[in-house]
């Protein structure tokens, strides 16, 4: 399945509406946005740590709340003249697109954060989505705690463990060993290899590759047979898996 990475962020800015809107013209399986929260806790799409794309280099999305966050104008880092566009919540994102497309969520806890206000954004964004019963809508995390508390308020919704770059085959497999809860893992394309495709399907969970782009990245991931392609290019990719097919 070929998933738009944060909308179709190379013709609008990501994570807007306008990227969301521009993705679902091309024939995608899903699209993947990033949740944090606003300084007054509602969990709203935006992916980097700092506001430098807003002109706040040294500000945090929790630095401001929901209302001055919806007056900032997040479109125009793409481009002077895009429609202006404040930022999107979670709950206006799944009003918006759930019955449209695949979702994938993926929670944003960083280090600056107190426990409680990460475990707050996991039961918030499992209260907004709603008991699932496929695996329509699933979330994932680079933070694994984040993951096990989710699977202990929401036992049985489909989780998914993003690895970082330096992880490797003896990680998946002790990780996959202690918790197996997990649905499965989002693995950089670069470190996706046979052993570790072979450890996954063994065990039945799901593989996701983040972020192809390249020929060469979007040809490994379908010819290791992945189950999600994440892409900012989701266009290229979908070409590809046609002629592929």
């Amino acid at each position: 399945m070929i998933f738009a990475h944060r909308g179709a962020n190379k013709e609008a800015a990501e994570n807007t509406r306008s990227a969301f809107d521009k993705a679902l013209a091309y024939p995608i399986d899903g699209m993947e946005t990033d949740i944090q929260l606003s300084r007054d806790e509602v969990p709203v799409l935006w992916h980097d740590r700092l506001l430098g794309k807003l002109g706040h280099p040294e500000k945090h999305i929790d630095d401001f709340d929901y209302g001055e966050l919806q007056a900032m104008d997040f479109a125009q880092h793409y481009s002077p003249q895009a429609k202006p566009e404040g930022i999107m919540s979670l709950q206006g994102f799944l009003d918006a697109y759930r019955r449209r497309t695949r979702l994938l969520l993926e929670i944003k806890n960083r280090d600056w954060e107190q426990r409680d206000r990460q475990q707050n954004k996991v039961r918030q964004t499992l209260a907004m989505v709603g008991q699932a019963s496929d695996d329509r809508i699933i979330v994932s995390s680079f933070n694994l705690d984040s993951l096990i508390y989710a699977q202990q308020s929401r036992p049985g919704f489909p989780l998914v463990f993003n690895f970082e770059y330096n992880q490797t085959l003896d990680d998946a497999r002790q990780i996959l060993a202690e918790h197996s809860f997990l649905h499965g893992l989002c693995l950089p394309i670069a470190t996706l290899d046979a052993a570790l495709v072979e450890l996954l399907r063994g065990k039945g969970k799901a593989i996701a590759v983040y972020t192809c782009n390249s020929e060469e990245e979007i040809g490994k991931a379908l010819g290791l047979g992945v189950d999600i392609l994440i892409s900012d290019l989701p266009q290229k990719a979908l070409s590809m898996r046609n002629s592929k097919k």
